[in-house]
């Protein structure tokens, strides 16, 4: 059985961003599919806009390229808030990874693509799993 995939918001943004050694190596994983959430793009749009001075216009088109190579994005519900919160209790997780974590949990992911969390640790079943590492 195929790994079912959910991108952290550092592989997006890898994904996009030109003259960087990971890019190549993110938007393979972009481009073969997987799942990601609404707090991922958040964090994206955050990133790039915020961070990165992307104009809004340019943060929108890449958004919606996102979301036409993933599954529709998690949604992030009191279920997955809650899930997230136990997450983050037992595991030490930021919160905010820890929704993601939980909303990828919710999808029944078996992998979670991230270059800032624990390569190798498994939550809930699923491994993460760093592509640049």
């Amino acid at each position: 059985m195929p790994d079912r995939a959910f991108f952290d918001t550092n592989i997006l943004v890898y994904a996009f961003s030109g003259g960087d050694r990971r890019q190549s190596a993110a938007l393979d994983l972009l481009l073969a599919g997987g799942t990601i959430g609404v707090q991922t793009l958040n964090e994206f749009a955050r990133v790039v806009a915020g961070k990165l001075g992307t104009p809004w216009r340019d943060v929108i088109l890449r958004l919606q390229t996102i979301q036409q190579l993933c599954e529709p994005a998690i949604p992030l519900t009191l279920a997955v808030h809650q899930r997230g919160l136990r997450i983050a209790q037992a595991h030490g997780y930021h919160i905010y990874d820890a929704l993601m974590l939980a909303a990828a949990l919710e999808a029944s992911c078996t992998v979670f693509y991230s270059e800032d969390m624990h390569d190798g640790h498994v939550v809930g079943g699923m491994t993460i799993r760093n592509p640049f590492g």
